[in-house]
C-alpha cells in the first residue's frame, strides 16, 4: 500500500485551470475522500493520481517516489470510473478477471476464479457472472465495474463516484461494505463523490474540493463543526445550515446580536472564551450559521419567538423540513412527519445560539463558535 502525496499540482485544459496549486498528504491505508460540488477538479485529483492525465506544473509521489513520468499501466492504481467502462462483448466473469489476466498483473485461472468468487458473492451479484453488460441495469454495472477493481490488490483503490448509480438501499449498504472492504484490505483508497453522507460515513478524513483548489482538509466532525467558511458550511449538512445576518453589540461584559431581517435583539448566552475571541476579532457585522436541527419552532406565539411565515414543508424520509420565511431570510427546521402545515401560515422561529458559529460577513470566513474549546477536543479524540 501507499503514502499518496501531490505538490502544488496544476492542470490546465486549455485556458480552463482545472487544479490550482493542489497540495494533498494522504496517508498509507487511509480512506481519503475529495468531496465538493460538479466541476470542483475532484475527478482531475484523480487521474493525475493514476497518471490518465500528466500536471503542466507540481509532483505526485507514491511513497515518496516521483511519479510523474511513470505511465498509468506501471503505476499499479485500480480504478473505479463513473460511467463503467466495461468490455461489451465480455462477460461479467471476463471483465472482472481482466486486470489479473494483463501481463502486468497475471495470476493462473484458479486463482482468478477463487478471487472473483470471493468479491461476488460479497457484492451479491455471484449469479451474474455469465451475463453481458448489456444484460445488466445500470447498478448492476455499477457494482461489476467495482468488482474488477476488488480482485486486484494495487498500491492504491482510486473511486470515482461509484455509488452513483445504485438503488438507496443497495448505496447504503454498500457503504458499510466499502468501509469494511477497505479495512480489511488495508489498502490506500481516494473516493470522490459530491454526497454528504457518502463523505461524511466512508472517509477518515476529508478534503473539500472547490474551483480547483483544496479548500479545507479534516474529519468529518472536524468540517462540520468547524468549517473554514461558509461555503463549506453549506456543503456539509442536509438540510443546509442556516446563514443569518446581523450585528454583534458588546453590552458591558456580554454580547447581543442583532438580525439584520426583523431587527431582534438576542442576548448571546453566557461563555466567556467566546466573547475573549469576539472582543480579539472586533468584528460588528457578522453571519451566524445555526443548523437546522437547532431551530425550535411553535404554530403558536411564544415569548422571544420570530414571527414567521410557513415557505415550504417537504417530507423527506425519516423527517420533514420545514422553511419559514421572515423578510426574504429563509430558516429551514426538522420537524417530525405527518405534521399538518399549511403554505403562508403563521409560525414561530427560536435559535439556540449556544450552538451558533460565527463568520466574518465581508469575507465569509470562519470566526469562532460556542464551546470551540470543547469541540476541539471532541474532534482530536475522535480523530
Amino acid at each position: 500500500m501507499s503514502r499518496i502525496q501531490l505538490e502544488n499540482v496544476t492542470k490546465k485544459f486549455g485556458k480552463v485551470t482545472a487544479l490550482d496549486g493542489i497540495s494533498l498528504d494522504i496517508r498509507d491505508k487511509e480512506f481519503f475522500v475529495l468531496f465538493g460540488p460538479a466541476g470542483a477538479g475532484k475527478t482531475t485529483i484523480l487521474n493525475c493520481i493514476a497518471g490518465i492525465q500528466i500536471p503542466e506544473e507540481g509532483v505526485v509521489k507514491f511513497d515518496g517516489e516521483v511519479m510523474n513520468l511513470t505511465d498509468a499501466a506501471h503505476r499499479d492504481t485500480a480504478m473505479v470510473f463513473e460511467n463503467y467502462a466495461l468490455y461489451p462483448q465480455m462477460t461479467v466473469y471476463d471483465n472482472m478477471a481482466s486486470p489479473l489476466r494483463s501481463p502486468l498483473y497475471k495470476k493462473d485461472e484458479a486463482y482468478i476464479k477463487e478471487k472473483i468468487q470471493e468479491v461476488a458473492e460479497m457484492m451479491k451479484m455471484d449469479y451474474l457472472l455469465q451475463r453481458l453488460p448489456s444484460q445488466l441495469s445500470n447498478g448492476q454495472k455499477q457494482r461489476v465495474a467495482m468488482g474488477r477493481a476488488l480482485v486486484r490488490s494495487p498500491r492504491v483503490y482510486l473511486m470515482d463516484e461509484p455509488l452513483a448509480h445504485l438503488d438507496a438501499k443497495l448505496r447504503n449498504s454498500m457503504r458499510t461494505e466499502l468501509k469494511e472492504i477497505q479495512a480489511n484490505f488495508g489498502t490506500t483508497s481516494v473516493y470522490v463523490t459530491h454526497d454528504f453522507m457518502e463523505a461524511m460515513s466512508l472517509g477518515d478524513r476529508i478534503a473539500i474540493v472547490n474551483e480547483g483548489k483544496i479548500v479545507q482538509i479534516g474529519t468529518g466532525d472536524e468540517i462540520y463543526y468547524m468549517p473554514c467558511n461558509e461555503f463549506v458550511s453549506q456543503l456539509m449538512g442536509d438540510p443546509e445550515i442556516n446563514l443569518i445576518a446581523g450585528t454583534l453589540k458588546k453590552e458591558g461584559d456580554s454580547y447581543s446580536f442583532i438580525m439584520d431581517a426583523g431587527e431582534k435583539v438576542y442576548h448571546l448566552p453566557t461563555d466567556y472564551e467566546l466573547f475573549e475571541k469576539l472582543d480579539d476579532l472586533g468584528c460588528e457585522k457578522v453571519d451566524i450559521g445555526m443548523r437546522p436541527q437547532n431551530l425550535n419552532y411553535s404554530f403558536e406565539a411564544h415569548e422571544g419567538y420570530l414571527k414567521c411565515t410557513v415557505y415550504s414543508y417537504e417530507s423527506i424520509g425519516n423527517k420533514s423540513v420545514i422553511v419559514a420565511e421572515l423578510n426574504g431570510l429563509q430558516l429551514r427546521m426538522i420537524a417530525p412527519n405527518g405534521l399538518t402545515v399549511k403554505i403562508d401560515q403563521d409560525i414561530y422561529v427560536d435559535m439556540e445560539l449556544n450552538y451558533a458559529m460565527f463568520f466574518d460577513a465581508e469575507s465569509k470566513e470562519y470566526l469562532t463558535r460556542y464551546n470551540e474549546a470543547a469541540v476541539l477536543a471532541l474532534t482530536e479524540q475522535e480523530g
